[in-house]
This record gives C-alpha cells, sequence and structure tokens, in this order.
C-alpha cells in the first residue's frame, strides 16, 4: 500500500499536518496543547490538592507577615536575621500572590509595605535587635 494511502487512511494526514503546523513559524503548537489537556485530565485531582496546600501556606505566610508587622507597630525589637526570615515569607507570599491573582491579598499589603520600610531604616541607622539581648 502506497504511504499517501496509509496515511489518508489511517488518520495519518491529521499527524502530519499537526506536526507541520507546530514546525511552522507561527506560534502554535498543538501537541504541547494536547498534552497539557490529557495531564490536567489525569491530574486534575492532584492539581487541586496541590492548589489546597499552596493555599494553606501561603494563608500561613501572610499570618506570619501580619504578627510580624503587628509587633514591629508595638515597638518590638527584631534581629536582623528575623527581618530576613520575615522578608522571605513575603517573597513566598507574593509568589503566590502573582500566580494566583483571584487570592485575596489586601489584608496584607500595608504590613509588607511597612515591614519593607523599617528594614531600610534599620539597614540605614544599624540598630537591630542584637542576638544577646533577645
Amino acid at each position: 500500500m502506497p504511504l499517501d494511502k496509509i496515511l489518508t487512511y489511517s488518520g495519518g494526514g491529521l499527524l502530519l499536518l499537526l506536526t507541520f503546523i507546530q514546525l511552522a513559524p507561527v506560534k502554535l503548537d498543538p501537541w504541547s496543547a494536547i498534552a497539557r489537556w490529557i495531564g490536567r485530565a489525569i491530574n486534575g485531582e492532584v492539581l487541586d490538592k496541590l492548589y489546597g496546600v499552596e493555599k494553606q501556606l501561603a494563608d500561613s505566610n501572610r499570618l506570619e507577615i501580619l504578627r510580624f508587622n503587628n509587633e514591629l507597630l508595638r515597638s518590638i525589637g527584631h534581629t536582623k536575621e528575623e527581618f530576613i526570615e520575615v522578608l522571605t515569607e513575603i517573597d513566598a507570599y507574593e509568589d503566590f500572590c502573582r500566580d494566583h491573582p483571584d487570592y485575596p491579598n489586601n489584608r496584607a499589603v500595608l504590613a509588607i509595605e511597612n515591614i519593607r520600610e523599617v528594614y531600610r531604616e534599620r539597614l540605614k541607622k544599624h540598630d537591630f535587635l542584637q542576638e544577646g539581648a533577645l
């Protein structure tokens, strides 16, 4: 049987068409789209659970940020290492918020600004709480 008939009757024409579309300079990528769709269909439940865990972690990050800012507002001193830790929490929280724009973020925005401002002031003045002063 000739190659053109094999391709025509076996759906190979569609296979070749999708391959040529993917190779064309136009940014159509049907194979990746099909693979993503299949991946989501297979892993949908796992992805939902992963989002739940990520959301819990973001909630925990936000809680730590708000707690730290509350301590700053009450004039409780912090070491440079404690500031670095909360800045790491802020990075993780902001990454999650950027990746999930539907996540409610307003509760921490001003607290984050205040923490960064106080950190900048402490850096300029070199007046972090010292480790032994805890």
